[in-house]
């Protein structure tokens, strides 16, 4: 693992985070054991709160609500996880972001959490000049594909273990959409799947983490939502 930024004082960049990218694919499953570790660590306060931004080799993995029967076609590793969700699909050009956060010093509200997120790459794709947005009770990240119809653009899904989070967010920069007909994307058969590729846009894993963390200040700043609502 290559730790691009660690606490930076760059501009929007957030604070007494350690950040890490890597630009190589990173087994699933080797993601899961580290998070899994860090997580214990950062609980017991022998670790700081991890932003780490990487991709996957093709996987399938599945959420604590998952339905096998919407496992359609099993092509690639299927790994069963602790997060919330269904099915969803893992993959080269796919961005994912995993947030492990503190929510014992950042407010106890998962919800304030989870919004936090959605808000968060709803952002960084205004900075590309794409709308998005978020849908109550239809997880993930939707916009209008180059049909005019609406499709997912980015996925959600969290853990949330002694209050301390795990997994968080993917987005499609540049991936292979035909992969995601092997399931049906977390259990929402009636949409598509959509890419910044595929609406025009060519940009880097790179140009995306650098927009991302230009907002990673507000995204922090949103978690006070839970402590503002509990004063």
């Amino acid at each position: 693992m290559q730790t691009a930024m660690e606490n930076s004082s760059a501009p929007g960049v957030p604070l007494g985070l350690e950040i890490q990218q890597d630009f190589a694919s990173v087994d699933y499953r080797e993601a899961l054991a580290v998070m899994e570790a860090r997580n214990s660590a950062i609980s017991a306060g022998q670790a700081d709160e991890l932003l780490w931004l990487l991709e996957h080799p093709p996987v399938y993995t599945g959420g604590t609500s998952a339905d096998v029967t919407e496992l359609r076609d099993p092509r690639f590793d299927v790994v069963e996880t602790g997060r919330g969700g269904r099915y969803t699909y893992h993959g080269p050009g796919q961005r994912i972001g995993y947030v492990l956060l503190n929510l014992n010093e950042r407010g106890k509200d998962v919800r304030c959490f989870v919004h936090g997120l959605e808000q968060w790459v709803i952002d960084t794709l205004t900075d590309f000049g794409v709308e998005s947005w978020a849908v109550e009770g239809r997880v993930g990240i939707w916009t209008r594909d180059i049909d005019g119809e609406e499709a997912k653009i980015g996925a959600i899904g969290v853990r949330v273990r002694r209050w301390v989070t795990m997994h968080g967010f993917s987005v499609n920069i540049a991936p292979d959409l035909s992969h995601f007909s092997g399931i049906v994307p977390c259990g929402i058969e009636e949409f598509g799947v959509t890419s910044l590729a595929k609406l025009g846009l060519e940009i880097t894993p790179e140009q995306w983490d650098k927009a991302l963390l230009a907002r990673g200040q507000d995204f922090l700043d949103r978690l006070s939502c839970s402590k503002d609502s509990s004063a």
